[in-house]
């Protein structure tokens, strides 16, 4: 029978007791210390964090300074679609282990030490690369250390979920999980570009590997996950074993659907000169689509039947069934909200070496500048999740982050100096923390507690589906209108989200009761 109406935080809070999914009893289901679980967390953060800019902002301005055409740059945006794909490989973690890993570790911190290999290997091979004289080459690298860094966020990120299912209890978690993630984009993102300036790219690349495979030892030093699990280093040793296998089996898959879709591409006559945008916006659009087609059928499973529905779908069917038809009121808002955030990332560090800033500026401002505006930004946006409503705190995030948008237009057109670079930057990097800390609380309160990772991972991965499908098409938008058109455009996106909060407001979910 379906039970009454409740919003998404009282469910999440009423159900914290429910079961595990199947095969996770063999994990102890003991909290952490409130200390231990934000230093956990902080520790997660910076190792999630450390690549992005990587296969992100950084390869950008890699490849500008390189002379790579910026159409083809906009292209390399696309990367970070893999991301919002999470979904697809999400139930996986769920529901299998890393052999040797999870015998002692457990699953969730099996998948974040091959995610971490993952992660090292990938980078090296980008650092070896790095003269991007064979740009399906840094594609297909990129690729991976994008899909390794995103599978430890699932992993991490569904831990998060079981541990804290409240709003008070994730505000200072995500905080916490926040400051290390940002701190580690920015210190990677700095760091990357002043190496650069000192030496070159290959060896930057090389720093920051290592110090993305910093916390690997330090999750392998900590006690197991159950009691009476012995045999640590044979289950490291099975585990380095087993992930070099799954490494190169996912080097070779990766470089076959991407050799494929390259043939497709070129079949089809797509090139830099190609306008992608109306092609995007309908891709975009599939999925929208594809989900309002199912929910009638789902909408009238009865709640029996969901909870007993098993496999690769139930975790998506219960979250649809769960919100009904105010899910696609709930997906817009998702995709919406950080947008600007994600197309003004694309091309920020574009305009600045278009502006003539040195490769020392960028990397002061997305060193210090950054790392301290982003954690105030942060700082704040936890502190007001404890004490408003997350549709106050959503609102105050909308408007943070569409100024900081639009003070790139104030330094595409302000004669180059280290004033109003950093100062845009700060601005920029503020507004991008707050909102970023109360999006991934509301995101969290929409989970249920018996799927956590993959429900996360399918909202989290929603949300940057249409906003990074048009950071592919920013090179091609720039052309057309600007750099000035194009951040006035990023910061009225930003805002628009305010418009939707009085629906998400009223949107109730149900639970099998």
């Amino acid at each position: 029978m379906r039970g009454a109406r409740v919003t998404a935080s009282a469910i999440d809070a009423s159900a914290v007791t429910g079961a595990l999914p199947a095969g996770r009893a063999h994990e102890t289901p003991a909290r952490p210390s409130a200390r231990r679980l934000l230093g956990l967390y902080l520790l997660l953060g910076f190792a999630a964090g450390l690549p992005f800019y990587m296969f992100n902002a950084v390869l950008a301005l890699r490849l500008s300074k390189h002379g790579v055409d910026i159409v083809i740059i906009g292209f390399f945006a696309w990367i970070a679609l893999l991301p919002t794909f999470k979904f697809a490989w999400a139930p996986l973690i769920e529901r299998y282990d890393v052999p040797g890993f999870a015998r002692f570790w457990g699953r969730r911190r099996g998948w974040i030490m091959l995610s971490q290999l993952g992660i090292f290997t990938a980078m090296v091979a980008m650092a070896f690369t790095s003269s991007d004289k064979s740009l399906p080459l840094t594609a297909l690298f990129a690729i991976l250390l994008a899909f390794w860094t995103t599978t430890l966020e699932v992993a991490a990120d569904g831990w998060r979920i079981e541990l804290a299912p409240t709003q008070a209890e994730q505000a200072p978690i995500v905080a916490a999980n926040l400051w290390g993630y940002r701190s580690a984009m920015v210190a990677a993102g700095s760091g990357a570009v002043l190496v650069a300036a000192w030496a070159d790219w290959t060896i930057a690349y090389l720093v920051v590997a290592v110090a993305a495979f910093a916390p690997f030892p330090i999750l392998a030093a900590m006690r197991p996950a159950r009691e009476g699990a012995n045999g640590r280093v044979t289950a490291l040793l099975t585990g380095v074993l087993a992930s070099l296998v799954i490494l190169l089996a996912a080097t070779l898959v990766t470089a076959a659907i991407g050799w494929l879709l390259l043939s497709a591409a070129q079949g089809a006559g797509i090139s830099a000169k190609t306008n992608v945008t109306p092609i995007v916006l309908a891709v975009a659009l599939l999925p929208f689509v594809l989900l309002a087609l199912a929910l009638p059928r789902i909408n009238r499973l009865s709640a029996d039947t969901i909870a007993r529905k098993p496999g690769f779908a139930a975790p998506y069917v219960e979250l649809f069934w769960r919100y009904g038809y105010a899910v696609l009121a709930v997906l817009a808002f998702v995709s919406l909200y950080r947008m600007g955030d994600v197309l003004t990332l694309t091309l920020s560090q574009v305009l600045m070496n278009d502006r003539g800033y040195s490769l020392h500026q960028i990397g002061v401002a997305q060193g210090v500048v950054a790392l301290s505006a982003s954690m105030a930004g942060v700082a704040l946006g936890g502190f007001l999740s404890t004490r408003l409503s997350l549709g106050w705190t959503l609102g105050i995030g909308a408007v943070t982050a569409a100024v900081g948008n639009w003070i790139y237009v104030w330094l595409a057109y302000s004669a180059p100096s280290d004033f109003v670079l950093y100062t845009s930057v700060a601005i920029d990097q503020f507004g991008n923390g707050f909102a970023g800390t109360v999006f991934v609380i509301y995101l969290s309160m929409l989970v249920s507690p018996t799927h956590p990772a993959a429900q996360y991972a399918l909202l989290s991965g929603f949300a940057f589906l249409l906003p990074r499908l048009l950071a592919g098409a920013s090179g091609s938008m720039q052309t057309q209108i600007g750099y000035d058109g194009f951040f006035l455009l990023s910061g009225a996106l930003s805002f628009a989200a305010i418009f939707l909060l009085p629906v998400i407001a009223r949107v109730k979910g149900r639970i099998a009761t």
